[in-house]
């Protein structure tokens, strides 16, 4: 008889460490598909700024030398991620290209002039950064003008900007969320528990004593559950991969690795917090108090 009620408490207590393995795993998966978003967003925005493009044209009958030299001034530049050199004659070949036919046959002779494609880093695709670089080319005698849709980054900007706000308020209750969920589970586990901790109380138990095996296996459960929503993250981050290959620009595996070890993080510390704090409320309650 003994034996078969220690069984059936043993079972009991598997069923619930492994209950709340998977409640965990579960909350932080979801915590961790957003964290995956921000970076995605972050990478999308850096990627859309740093495609944005402006146009340095070179002044009719500049020499290729000193139009090289310029390029590379521009290449030294703080500001600048890239550049590239477009002659007369592959622009007119792009836009016969654009266009489906050839307006030099028609118009005679070439009217477009060489330039140079500007890519900015992104911390610099704003107006007032391009205002300032625009105005320091422009001091090049080389430099006819300098063109950009200064209405388009702006709508970028603040496209970007109202899009990383809504995301990162959403993180932030979605976390609050979490937290709430893992610190419930794991009290309704220490609650199945509560006559054993005042069983090891009556028999003259250390409250340090007591709360140290909870507080290793509440340790164990947010680190395995942390593990296992990383698995299930690297599963997703796989097949959508699969599915949409456009998304290998927006990869970032260090990125990724901070949301992972992340993950675990809070899997450990809201476990562990959570199971010294209800360890800590039963320990103070009295024995009737436990039937309420």
């Amino acid at each position: 008889m003994e034996e078969f009620e220690r069984s059936t408490s043993s079972g009991k207590t598997k069923t619930i460490y492994v209950s709340t393995v998977i409640s965990i795993a579960l909350v932080l998966l979801m915590t961790g598909l957003l964290g995956l978003i921000l970076v995605h967003a972050k990478n999308l925005s850096k990627y859309v700024k740093e495609n944005i493009v402006l146009n340095i044209i070179v002044n009719e009958g500049a020499k290729e030398v000193d139009v090289t030299a310029l390029q590379k001034q521009l290449d030294a530049n703080p500001y600048v991620l890239k550049t590239q050199y477009v002659s007369k004659e592959l622009a007119a070949r792009n836009l016969t290209k654009d266009l489906g036919e050839d307006f030099v046959d028609f118009l005679g002779y070439n009217p477009l002039l060489s330039s140079i494609d500007v890519y900015l880093k992104a911390d610099y695709a704003n107006n007032a950064s391009i205002q300032t670089f625009t105005a320091t080319v422009n001091k090049n005698p080389l430099v006819k003008e300098v063109v950009y849709q200064k209405s388009l980054i702006d709508m970028v900007n603040q496209n970007i900007k109202g899009i990383g706000l809504v995301i990162l308020a959403f993180a932030s209750i979605l976390l609050i969320i979490a937290v709430a969920l893992i610190n419930n589970t794991i009290r309704l586990a220490i609650y199945s528990q509560r006559f054993l901790i005042k069983s090891m109380q009556l028999v003259g138990a250390t409250k340090n004593f007591i709360r140290k095996p909870f507080l290793t296996y509440g340790v164990l459960h947010g680190l395995l559950g942390g593990l296992i929503a990383v698995i299930l993250l690297l599963l997703t981050l796989y097949f959508a991969q699969q599915q949409v290959p456009e998304m290998i620009i927006l990869r970032d595996w260090f990125e990724f690795s901070l949301v992972f070890i992340g993950v675990i993080g809070i899997g450990v510390l809201i476990s562990g917090l959570s199971t010294y704090f209800a360890v800590s409320k039963f320990l103070r309650l009295k024995i009737y108090d436990l039937y309420k």
